[in-house]
């Protein structure tokens, strides 16, 4: 089979692409929040992770420390240990792919992969994505980093508040329901608050504990999980998601069938 007749392999290249080109700028951001252009570029080779990098980023350009960065950073990735957790159960890798696959599991290539049903398919999608990404968002870190490095003080351009500002883009997008958003804002009064009394960096932390006590507390769906931020699909998909939606179709008209309810049915 050609690899470009894949469905999952054209999607994991359309999604490598687009989140591919944002890595200029976290590039960009980085360095004019502080760091240099190898520091910038150890993030990404060895982080590997969007929503993380910004946050550290974040809490640098802010002065706050490398506890606090790291914290803030930690908060974020743990979410692909889950998927770290699925993909290992659905793909079953063996030797190096375990610990190359590791590093792979970004929301990209979890959701590249668990969009597909066809076992073949998912490892396609999982490694097309996976290397995708991680090839095209260090190239264009780089290239942020270089551009970013010519701009001299990020005041002077106001970028001292960008990275918080990618940040939020990034988020507020995925806050779907009343609950996550009302979490969301009740985390972002308690930084607010927060701010003037401790050092920065550490209103994120306040904000990631009133988060936790608050989901501890509260009575969610008992079918929501944790889920990847991307969708790859969004609802008009081909291949293996499409032909299980047909399977189901063909399964309840069978079922109708069998009781009698399609007018169709023999007598």
């Amino acid at each position: 089979m050609k690899l470009l007749a894949s469905p999952a392999v054209r999607v994991g290249i359309s999604i490598s692409i687009a989140t591919g080109l944002y890595g200029v700028s976290f590039g960009a951001l980085a360095v004019t929040s502080g760091l240099d252009i190898w520091q910038t570029m150890a993030l990404s080779l060895l982080l590997f992770s969007g929503g993380s990098q910004f946050a550290f980023i974040g809490v640098v350009a802010g002065g706050g420390s490398g506890i606090a960065a790291m914290s803030a950073a930690t908060l974020l990735g743990m979410r692909n240990g889950i998927y770290g957790m699925q993909l290992n159960a659905l793909l079953r890798p063996s030797g190096w792919r375990k610990y190359v696959g590791a590093q792979l599991t970004i929301d990209e290539s979890t959701a590249t992969s668990t969009g597909q049903t066809d076992p073949a398919e998912q490892r396609r999608g999982f490694w097309t994505a996976g290397v995708g990404v991680y090839v095209l968002w260090n190239l264009f870190t780089a290239v942020g980093a270089l551009a970013g490095s010519g701009w001299g003080d990020p005041k002077q351009w106001g970028l001292d508040g960008a990275a918080v500002a990618a940040f939020l883009a990034l988020l507020w997008p995925r806050l779907k329901g009343r609950e996550p958003i009302a979490i969301a804002v009740v985390c972002a009064l308690a930084t607010v608050v927060a701010v003037p009394f401790v050092p920065a960096g550490v209103p994120i932390l306040v904000a990631a504990l009133v988060a936790a006590l608050v989901g501890w507390f509260s009575h969610g769906r008992s079918d929501e999980g944790l889920e990847p931020d991307i969708e790859p699909y969004g609802g008009h998909h081909s291949g293996g998601h499409s032909g299980h939606h047909q399977d189901q179709t063909g399964a309840r008209s069978g079922a109708e069938r069998a009781e009698g309810k399609d007018p169709g049915a023999g007598a």
